[in-house]
């Protein structure tokens, strides 16, 4: 090496050692967003495991961290670069994993142009060749340095293509069988205003994944236990794709069967900002809505059931203001989902047939029914609150394949061992906690 040369790479060493860095720190970022956003996708699709994801960003719902995934692409990198101690190899890896992302980026550009865009045929065309004109040759090289380290991108997506497969299918059984298996009206109404057990005193929150019906584990529970609570709530936690919402849009409330059974069922909605309280402050809020629509509700019968109101055909400026401030106040805090007012009607007390003296009767008889009511559902919160949460566990059939039983009974049953409980998201307090489980066979 001549003296002119030595100089010039001792001076460029540390600017180039300072890029490179540089360039790997993108990379690296570039490669760990792209992994959060999937693992996202995959969660809401119901694709992958339960894990945290911590939004970052108050504006924007793509900006997220999720320690979980983190960790393991630490483990995967230190595997990998501890494991080869190859550059050349290392390059492999990385080659092979970039030109498979380019041919699967081509293939999925195709519906895209033909459903989305409407591209003409002969343009999708061009496309498809012209792309697999430069991407083959290097797919085909790729292939034959699998044996030197461009295996690992490969293991690396099978392994993570079984994941997701085996958590999809058992996820989607799990709640089929949940939807097909839920219990009617017919049977409720069938079990009496006690439900054919003992109802004790207190409070149970029944929590369920579906926002409709009453759910197989309630005939479970009471069918295994000789009592139930006095006033039972299914609550549906759902998670939307907002920043978050407002603590008066919050919980959808509706009554199931007759008054005297005190059977509701609660819909609680959370953006992704919003935190799930400690179980006080959620029992708190879900109690005052109660308490609320159980007065709008009687006031609504009132209205539309009594022969004391009528809605008249001509409208007023008094109508429209009051219809307009009953129309806001049933969507305060709780939504009625029985109700069939609408904000175009307009409610007006008029002179009633029957004189002032039956009026008035009516009104104390509706305030005397709704106190009772309150006041019952203050005595079932003294006496205590319980959270019941449903464990459907999935198992197969005895008569299944090897495959299928090691995918179901140990590669799904350790993903939910591992993943986040519905306990912990719910923020629910194990001593006020009732864990009731059923196995279903696949």
């Amino acid at each position: 090496m001549t003296p002119s040369i030595a100089p010039f790479q001792d001076a460029i060493y540390w600017p180039a050692f300072v890029i490179a860095t540089a360039a790997a720190i993108i990379a690296s970022q570039a490669t760990i967003s792209a992994t959060y956003s999937i693992i996202k996708q995959a969660l809401a699709l119901g694709c992958f495991p339960r894990v945290k994801v911590v939004h970052t960003s108050k504006k924007f719902l793509g900006q997220i961290y999720i320690p979980d995934i983190n960790w393991l692409l630490l483990i995967l990198c230190i595997a990998v670069t501890a494991g080869f101690k190859n550059q050349s190899q290392i390059g492999n890896a990385y080659g092979t994993a970039v030109v498979i992302v380019m041919l699967v980026t081509t293939f999925l550009m195709v519906p895209i142009m033909l459903l989305v865009w409407k591209s003409h045929w002969i343009l999708v065309i061009t496309f498809i060749v012209l792309s697999l004109m430069v991407e083959l040759p290097y797919f085909w090289a790729c292939i034959l340095k699998i044996d030197q380290g461009g295996w690992v991108p490969l293991v690396i997506a099978i392994a993570f293509f079984i994941i997701m497969y085996v958590w999809h299918y058992c996820t989607v059984k799990r709640y089929e069988f949940e939807m097909h298996s839920k219990v009617s009206m017919a049977w409720i109404l069938g079990l009496g205003p006690s439900l054919g057990l003992v109802r004790v005193p207190g409070i149970g929150f029944v929590y369920t994944e579906l926002a409709s019906g009453v759910p197989h584990i309630f005939s479970h529970f009471i069918t295994n236990l000789p009592a139930i609570h006095s006033v039972v709530v299914f609550v549906c936690v759902k998670y939307l794709p907002v920043y978050t919402v407002p603590v008066e849009e919050r919980f959808l409330v509706r009554r199931i069967g007759p008054k005297n059974f005190h059977i509701f069922r609660c819909i609680a909605r959370y953006g992704y900002k919003d935190l799930h309280k400690k179980d006080d402050d959620f029992e708190k809020m879900l109690f005052d809505c109660l308490t609320l629509f159980i007065r709008l509700e009687s006031m609504m019968d009132g209205y539309s059931d009594s022969d004391e109101f009528s809605l008249p055909e001509q409208r007023t400026e008094g109508s429209i203001n009051t219809a307009f401030l009953a129309d806001k106040t049933v969507n305060t805090m709780c939504s009625n989902g029985d109700l069939s007012y609408s904000s175009q009607d307009s409610i007006v007390p008029v002179q009633s047939p029957l004189g002032v003296n039956n009026l008035l009767t009516y009104s104390s008889q509706t305030n005397r029914t709704v106190s009772n009511e309150v006041e019952f559902l203050n005595r079932c919160r003294d006496a205590g609150v319980v959270h019941i949460l449903g464990n459907t566990i999935v198992r197969a059939r005895r008569d299944s394949g090897i495959i299928k039983k090691i995918s179901v009974d140990y590669l799904y049953a350790f993903m939910r061992r591992i993943c986040r409980e519905n306990s912990v998201m719910f923020n629910i307090p194990h001593e006020s906690l009732l864990n009731v489980g059923q196995i279903y066979y696949i």
